[in-house]
């Protein structure tokens, strides 16, 4: 365990995220009544429905083909049932094995929502923003942009509706889950814990998640920045020419996207790194204090469920014959977000194991 990680747990003062177990089946509730109204006014006619008809989503989304008559009263009757279901979470009931359909609803409810139907647009759209923020003074990268066609549409934004419902369902399962366990629900330690979530377990396979997880990024970042420096690598040189004459600052845009997987991949490896744990000597009024966990947690499973959605939209848009079938030498257009799942699988694990050396003490159930 690290030797920071009980001071940090138990010096922090409670807070509304300390006690997500008691309010998140009620907000698991909330979204779902919220949800739910919206497939009813859907289902009566109401304009707004964000599936079907997005041409952005063609070949990408599972639902590129829904319309209003058919989706939006099987979303009215799943999302004000999830009402009922989230709300018996909320008071941990039933109990016992007649729990058992919650878990299944309440897990089939979270899967979906938080990476089944959102695609690659989210996180076009986030790893955007800093790119815009360092060029927008200096006027480049020429014809990016996060509201460009169909990025932040209202099918996109719902898209990002849904993965906060996913996630509101995800913590309250987990916590009933817990609960029926007779297991601490904020950190799921008691007679029922698995051998795999001690911190020296966690650190043994944690080093191998973080591997995983910093190999992809690696290699997404090779090929931004080959291309950048007009080598192509996964590409024929015709293929670099005539990208950069329909759009100029194309390759610069790349190699900016590029810099961000590789910076993404170092901050991985302080996962399992001495300055994941306390701030190095270079970062000024932070030096030698030690890593608040959620400050590397949060941003961490942040992109997990990005990268993710991302993944499995490619996957879709390899099946759903988006791709060229002759990309031949330009495998490298696709080839690295096809391997994106794999990157999420990675960084996922390395985050849980990451949590699960750094939490410490319980303050709910001292353990």
């Amino acid at each position: 365990m690290s030797p920071f990680a009980e001071q940090v747990t138990v010096d922090a003062r409670p807070s509304l995220w300390a006690r997500w177990p008691a309010w998140a089946g009620w907000a698991a509730a909330g979204w779902s009544l919220a949800y739910g109204l919206l497939g009813v006014f859907w289902a009566l006619g109401g304009a707004g429905f964000p599936f079907g008809a997005d041409p952005y989503s063609v070949g990408v989304s599972p639902l590129e083909n829904a319309s209003a008559g058919s989706l939006a009263p099987v979303i009215a009757v799943v999302c004000l049932s999830g009402v009922v279901v989230a709300a018996a979470m909320a008071r941990t009931w039933p109990r016992g094995r007649a729990g058992i359909p919650s878990v299944w609803f309440g897990w089939a409810m979270a899967v979906p929502l938080a990476v089944g139907v959102p695609d690659v647009r989210p996180l076009m759209g986030v790893a955007r923003l800093p790119l815009l923020a360092v060029g927008a003074p200096f006027g480049w990268p020429k014809g990016v942009s996060v509201f460009g066609p169909g990025m932040f549409t209202w099918p996109v934004l719902n898209q990002l509706l849904l993965m906060l419902g996913g996630l509101c369902w995800a913590a309250a399962t987990l916590a009933y889950q817990r609960r029926r366990r007779h297991n601490c629900a904020h950190c799921g330690r008691g007679r029922g814990a698995a051998f795999w979530t001690t911190p020296a377990a966690a650190a043994r396979w944690g080093r191998w998640a973080v591997g995983a997880a910093v190999i992809m990024p690696l290699f997404y970042a090779v090929i931004r920045w080959s291309w950048f420096l007009g080598i192509p690598f996964g590409v024929t040189a015709e293929f670099l020419r005539v990208e950069a004459e329909d759009t100029p600052d194309i390759w610069l845009a790349g190699a900016m996207e590029g810099t961000l997987a590789f910076g993404g991949a170092v901050l991985t490896l302080g996962l399992v790194q001495r300055w994941g744990e306390v701030y190095p000597r270079w970062i000024p009024s932070l030096r030698g204090r030690p890593v608040r966990p959620r400050t590397a947690v949060i941003p961490a499973a942040v992109v997990t469920l990005l990268i993710t959605t991302a993944g499995l939209g490619n996957l879709r848009a390899l099946t759903g014959g988006v791709y060229p079938a002759d990309v031949g030498e330009n495998w490298g257009t696709i080839a690295p977000g096809l391997l994106w799942p794999l990157w999420a699988v990675g960084l996922g694990a390395a985050t849980l194991a990451y949590h699960l050396r750094r939490r410490g003490r319980c303050r709910s159930c001292a353990a």
